[in-house]
């Protein structure tokens, strides 16, 4: 089955040209939203996704209107791949349903892979050049003031024993991981 998907970025955008193109195509159903691509959350991308069955093909109109940046795409790419459906891009040279479509894509990833590793060498040598001078990176040790405060109720909630764990993170609005290191800060037995 051949399933569209088509994106504008904002609400006054019109998505009639790559409707009509996703139809044109064959396109049995479209999938389609008003919402910028650097959003990590796209409703209907999400429920596109979860529909999407072995031996279906994502049709689009251009990469872009599918992924947030080449290594998003590239991502999105194997999560197609490993359910076994095909991605068609309409104005890009991508068709994961054919050998040399395949071969593209796997340069892109390749491509997105490279970039990746060049900013992890760039980040290792900056702070490696700033280790030289003497400069450490990361956070400052302990808490903020803020959660200095917060380590203390839920250090007090927690000796209470009033609360299951789980009630009092939400009751603080934290997660359990960051409730036991509040509470080791603070030199609390954990049980």
């Amino acid at each position: 089955m051949k399933i569209g998907y088509a994106r504008v970025s904002t609400e006054e955008q019109n998505l009639d040209l790559q409707l009509d193109a996703l139809l044109r195509a064959g396109c049995e159903k479209i999938y389609q939203e008003k919402v910028s691509g650097m959003k990590t959350q796209r409703a209907e991308l999400g429920k596109l996704l979860a529909h999407l069955r072995a031996g279906d093909v994502l049709m689009i109109w251009k990469l872009d209107r599918l992924g947030r940046s080449l290594p998003h795409l590239v991502e999105l790419t194997h999560e197609l791949l490993e359910k076994e459906v095909g991605l068609q891009s309409l104005s890009d040279p991508i068709d994961t349903t054919t050998a040399q479509g395949r071969l593209v894509f796997n340069i892109f990833a390749s491509l997105a892979q490279f970039e990746r590793d060049l900013i992890r060498e760039r980040t290792m040598a900056g702070l490696a050049s700033a280790r030289s001078r003497g400069r450490l990176g990361g956070r400052k040790k302990g808490l903020s003031e803020k959660a200095q405060k917060t380590a203390l109720i839920a250090e007090a909630l927690y000796k209470q024993k009033q609360l299951p764990v789980m009630d009092l993170c939400k009751q603080l609005s934290i997660s359990k991981p960051t409730l036991y290191r509040y509470l080791r800060s603070r030199g609390v037995p954990i049980k």
